[in-house]
């Protein structure tokens, strides 16, 4: 089917995180992200806009599909060197509050504001076979366009619950039966590789880029062992060295 104006003027307006919200819409793209969404939720799916090569590249469609030109595509796409896809889907709606998480630790982030680290920490996340990722408010928006390339549509494979602060983060966990919150630290705490019970009923949060996490009271303090005394990691790495010492213990224990 053609590209209906309608349609058009909703791609431009989804390049915003206001027209996101307002749209209660997002933008995937490329044949890995729009693959992901496909596979698991394509009742979220509104349209795709395919070329002749995205549509070839592509395995099932659901919904329905625009066939432009590459010319035509450009106008939309995000990227320079475009795959030939991009869907229009429906945010996914957050887990009911009184739905219990089955996790055995809880993951989270605090005001991280990259989305290239955003969707690697998903991509990582999913990888582990975890699916509960919990972030406060100030975080980057996880159904941006740059989070979903990132994360190569991840998201849509995770239960994701935000929240106004840190304490409020923690309270509702600890509702839940995850009463001990571990902030990472990237110069004090105990070591990651040795602190005992670290993904038992814990929540496990990641801080922003350049400040860290925030200030929580009565929370461990738990920091990756760095013999070449450097100040910091990526968050992203980081956030990959805490999650595989959960897949190496647990692997290990069984």
């Amino acid at each position: 089917m053609e590209l209906s104006r309608k349609n058009e003027a909703l791609l431009r307006t989804l390049r915003t995180r206001h027209g996101r919200r307002k749209s209660g819409c997002c933008l995937c793209e490329g044949v890995r992200a729009t693959g992901e969404l496909y596979l698991r939720r394509p009742e979220l799916v509104r349209f795709t806009v395919v070329t002749g090569r995205g549509l070839a590249a592509a395995g099932e469609i659901p919904g329905e599909i625009c066939r432009v030109s590459e010319e035509r595509f450009a106008e939309f796409a995000a990227t320079v060197n475009t795959q030939g896809i991009l869907a229009v889907a429906e945010i996914p709606p957050e887990p009911d509050p009184e739905e219990a998480p089955g996790a055995p630790f809880l993951f989270a982030l605090d005001r991280l504001g990259d989305p290239g680290n955003f969707g690697t920490i998903c991509r990582t996340l999913r990888s582990t076979g975890l699916d509960e990722l919990w972030y406060t408010k100030g975080s980057i928006d996880p159904y941006g366009d740059k989070a979903i390339r990132a994360a190569l549509g991840a998201q849509f494979a995770l239960k994701l619950r935000s929240f106004d602060t840190l304490d409020r983060l923690a309270a509702a966990a600890a509702r839940f039966g995850y009463p001990e919150v571990c902030l990472t630290d990237p110069h004090r705490g105990e070591n990651c590789f040795t602190a005992p019970a670290l993904f038992d009923r814990t929540v496990l949060v990641i801080g922003a880029e350049a400040n860290g996490v925030g200030e929580l009271a009565g929370a461990r303090r738990v920091t990756i062992p760095m013999p070449g005394n450097y100040e910091s990691l990526n968050a992203a790495q980081a956030a990959t060295v805490f999650l595989f010492e959960y897949v190496r213990r647990a692997t290990t224990c069984r």
